[in-house]
């Protein structure tokens, strides 16, 4: 039977999300201190996303919680996501956010995955029936659609690697937001980007997967995001020219789980959630080619088995703990 989403699954997984997005310590800054008044406590420089390790990944644990409060609005957990949202996503606490970004050494700080998730998650909350969230996120939204806007333009060259630079990654999740917004032009940016970048790209081998500190597919999440942002009509004759070979299972290290050999070592962790990545990849591509294509088959089944690896272990220690579920739900959901 597929792995689907239902109500006990998304309980647990919003309860340990409530319990490391304000969650302090430990944490990892990714900030650039440009002098001794820099070096203030996390709730200082980040008075929204301070829990959960690291910035980014308290921003998509607030991700996690949107998505999940549209889906299940009346689940136990409701209540409490509705109350920490009311607490943290104010004014106040995101103009906070937005200085810390707009910092002199700051230019790069979360380029380019925390920026997307942050418009995910942003796009998450303008779906909500309450709007005062997305308001007053959406400062801060803006900031990030900017700095989208301006280093698009500059980066001559993707990023392909299978941890945060991955660009591809970060070009499919801000197309959510840029069509939620009905901004075209950042629409039409994201996808001239990807084109730039990856239409070219014929015969993937996948030969470096994985990665020892992988949590993404270079091979799957480029193909993901072409799919995203293409239309099907583009995309078909550049996915068969891509990865010619997946009706057979080739390349076959992309069909392979990785082997999650210590798990409280936070980089070999990153691999639960390259198997997790892998199963989001394999199932939205699987319903870009037709019901009866060979390759559908081979892909949700794919899937499934990298889920059957790494899903009994969202929560075996925090290093996978404060991250790894929000991996889980885009598969999930895919």
């Amino acid at each position: 039977m597929p792995h689907v989403l239902t109500p006990g699954i998304a309980d647990r997984f919003a309860a340990i999300t409530l319990g490391h997005v304000t969650r302090e310590y430990p944490y990892k800054t990714g900030l650039v201190l440009a002098g001794p008044e820099d070096a203030r406590v996390p709730s200082a420089l980040h008075p929204i996303f301070h829990g959960s390790f690291d910035w980014h990944s308290c921003v998509h644990g607030y991700w996690l919680l949107a998505n999940l409060l549209g889906r299940f609005p009346d689940g136990p957990h409701a209540g409490a996501t509705r109350a920490l949202f009311d607490r943290q996503l104010v004014p106040d606490k995101v103009a906070g956010e937005c200085a810390t970004f707009r910092a002199p050494a700051a230019r790069g700080f979360e380029r380019p995955y925390g920026w997307a998730w942050l418009l995910k998650l942003a796009d998450a909350l303008a779906r909500l029936p309450e709007p005062r969230w997305a308001g007053a996120l959406a400062p801060l939204a803006d900031l990030i659609a900017d700095r989208f806007r301006a280093f698009l333009p500059l980066a001559a060259y993707p990023v392909r690697v299978g941890t945060h630079f991955n660009t591809a990654f970060a070009l499919n999740l801000a197309a959510d937001y840029a069509e939620g917004r009905a901004d075209a032009g950042l629409s039409a940016l994201l996808q001239d980007t990807a084109l730039s970048w990856y239409g070219g790209d014929r015969d993937c081998p996948a030969w470096g997967e994985p990665g020892g500190d992988d949590f993404l597919s270079s091979a799957l999440i480029e193909a993901a995001c072409m799919r995203r942002l293409l239309p099907p009509e583009d995309f078909a004759p550049w996915f068969d020219h891509f990865l010619p070979d997946l009706a057979a299972g080739r390349p076959a290290t992309l069909f392979a789980p990785a082997r999650v050999t210590d798990r409280s070592d936070g980089k070999i962790a990153h691999l639960d959630g390259l198997n997790l990545s892998r199963a989001w990849c394999f199932r939205s591509l699987a319903e870009a080619v037709p019901p009866n294509d060979p390759r559908a088959a081979a892909m949700r089944a794919a899937a499934e088995a990298h889920l059957a690896v790494s899903l009994p272990h969202l929560f075996a220690d925090y290093m996978g703990e404060h991250w790894l579920a929000s991996f889980a739900l885009l598969a999930l959901e895919a």
